[in-house]
């Protein structure tokens, strides 16, 4: 792409999209460009229709990568092109709506126990306390756990927000007994060298291996455990407002979806087979 490259990813500081959404959107546009073989600027709407078409049909890429591209094509083409964006022309594709997977606190515990590294198990139980995603518990730094306000402080999360969430007792615990034991020095987790934070993919893997451990087979991630977060909180009659804020949710309507696995109101629901009556067997 060259100069318009360069101009897209200007364009992209310039909005402050954050180094992880620059790199895709670059990443998209450059596939764009190899599929055809052009020049981005001499194509238009048929050609952005019959990618989206391609990813879908031929290369069944998932929903969420389909939706990033046309998210890229119409950063480059609006914003960098200034050119007339139509959304007719140009559908985006209806994602299918899926309900998080929840653990119970019983099976959180279990994965718990069944981390033997303890700092990988203060890493799981920091994110359990406070709802965390993956990267922002990779990019925690000591001086973001307040044990005086049992907070702890998310800088620069998704949205390129700074919010603070709850540092639970027990986690505060396992986080004094694991800094004596590491010393940890700027990040509270740090990877190799230790002047990088932990890696994503470390934290996958470990937790991929405490999850067969503990023989759970619940189709579980990370992120899961921020779904129970979420859904435990529910259910022990937190409000939906503060959960947003904890979980740094820009609307509701993202929190909301907890609202659908929670047991708070379906636990006092009695299913109908449990009120049948037996009928009684006729005397002989």
């Amino acid at each position: 792409m060259g100069r318009l490259y360069e101009q897209m990813k200007m364009d992209l500081e310039l909005k402050n999209y954050s180094p992880r959404t620059r790199s895709c959107y670059l990443g998209s546009m450059k596939s764009f460009v190899l599929y055809f073989g052009r020049w981005p600027d001499t194509m238009g709407e048929d050609e952005i229709r019959q990618y989206l078409h391609y990813l879908m049909k031929e290369k069944k890429a998932s929903q969420s990568a389909i939706n990033q591209t046309y998210s890229a094509l119409k950063f480059f083409y609006q914003t960098t092109l200034q050119r007339e964006w139509n959304g007719l022309k140009i559908p985006r594709m209806k994602t299918s709506k899926k309900l998080p997977v929840v653990l119970s606190k019983q099976e959180v515990w279990s994965i718990f126990s069944a981390t033997a590294n303890l700092k990988y198990r203060a890493l799981l139980m920091t994110i359990y306390s406070g709802g965390l995603r993956i990267s922002e518990a990779a990019h925690l730094k000591v001086s973001d756990i307040d044990s005086k306000r049992m907070m702890i402080r998310i800088r620069q999360g998704k949205g390129m927000k700074d919010r603070y969430t709850l540092l639970g007792r027990r986690s505060l615990d396992i986080l004094r007994l694991y800094w004596r034991a590491y010393r940890p020095g700027d990040w509270l987790f740090p990877g190799r060298p230790s002047q990088s934070p932990i890696s994503v993919t470390s934290i996958q893997k470990m937790f991929r291996k405490a999850l067969e451990k503990a023989g759970i087979k619940k189709e579980a991630t990370v992120h899961t455990l921020r779904h129970s977060f979420a859904t435990h909180l529910l259910e022990a009659g937190n409000d939906l407002y503060h959960i947003q804020r904890l979980l740094g949710h820009t609307t509701a309507k993202t929190t909301s979806v907890y609202l659908h696995v929670t047991r708070k109101d379906l636990a006092r629901i009695v299913s109908p087979i449990d009120l049948l009556e037996q009928p009684q067997k006729p005397a002989l």
